[in-house]
């Protein structure tokens, strides 16, 4: 195994527990524990931002997608801070059975990521707690409590990540949900609001290595771009019509994922992976080009389908 810079630390019962439970539990339930992860993976987040944003709600969905976006670039940049790698690192008895990058080694830390906190518990919490959080209803609570539960215990199971990685990613998707609505609240203008927002996370431009970091700024930066764009010159509503609200998910997913992979036809694969600073601004524009498209240009699209399921209005 290639020598990688990172930190080895965790108590022992970490250890042990991880190593009892892939040694003992059924494959078939450690592979259904693990469809638990997806709770907290890009493919439902992107589904559940878009339907509240393109079809129910819009002031909802920037409010969810904010936070989430938040925790999704905090989570890396306080990873590349205490540099721990995962537990697959400190013991040979524990296997990493569902991978961050499915393309690359699990040892290549650059893609992968670093331990601490754990991504999907962070995310977890800042979808589902915002989602409690704006709607204050009961069974919203109850998801925000039950799915992020899930969520980490899968992602010890499949060895990704230590247990106080877990309990770091719900502490701090709880906070996000705390404070970016606060300081929100707080600040006089949105430009002002979201000067703060990049200002703060901006540090790990200088000392970030890992995707995760650049790939988040990239998408909270085209999201605060978007915003008062589509404000200002889209203004598209809402539909609770339910063919219309179907056609534009699966619409805005296309273009998600058919946009950040045309962005990387320009670029040889080795570039892409390179890890060089280079590599990371081109990952972070195209991110923030993919979230600029999708929060501002594609709801413009919208008039075409308003005959669409229009009975259904």
């Amino acid at each position: 195994m290639t020598a990688v810079a990172g930190n080895l630390f965790y108590l022992n019962w970490e250890l042990t527990l991880m190593e009892w439970l892939q040694a003992h539990l059924p494959s078939g339930l450690i592979g259904a524990i693990s469809l638990l992860s997806m709770f907290g993976e890009e493919m439902l987040m992107v589904a559940i931002m878009g339907f509240l944003y393109w079809s129910y709600d819009k002031e909802f969905g920037k409010f969810v997608g904010l936070n989430m976006l938040m925790a999704n670039v905090l989570n890396p940049l306080i990873k590349n801070i205490f540099l721990r790698l995962r537990p697959y690192f400190a013991s040979d008895r524990i296997r990493l059975l569902r991978k961050i990058d499915t393309e690359a080694d699990v040892y290549d830390v650059a893609a992968q990521g670093y331990s601490f906190p754990s991504g999907h518990s962070a995310s977890a919490v800042s979808v589902y707690g915002s989602v409690a959080a704006f709607t204050k209803k009961k069974w919203a609570v109850t998801m925000a409590v039950v799915l992020p539960l899930l969520v980490g215990i899968s992602r010890v199971t499949v060895g990704a990540h230590y247990p106080t990685d877990v309990l770091a990613g719900w502490a701090l998707g709880f906070l996000v949900v705390a404070l970016v609505p606060w300081l929100k609240r707080r600040c006089k203008s949105r430009t002002l609001f979201y000067a703060l927002l990049l200002a703060v996370t901006a540090p790990g431009f200088f000392f970030c290595t890992s995707t995760d970091y650049f790939s988040a700024y990239g998408m909270l930066l085209g999201f605060v771009l978007a915003e008062p764009f589509e404000e200002k010159y889209v203004c598209f509503e809402n539909t609770r019509s339910p063919v219309r609200a179907v056609l534009r998910v699966v619409g805005g997913g296309a273009v998600y994922f058919g946009l950040n992979t045309a962005l990387k036809l320009p670029f040889s694969g080795e570039f892409l992976s390179s890890g060089t600073l280079p590599s990371l601004l081109v990952r972070t524009g195209r991110y923030a080009v993919v979230l600029f498209a999708v929060v501002a240009l594609y709801p413009a699209l919208f008039k075409l389908t308003a005959r669409i399921g229009k009975k259904h209005k």
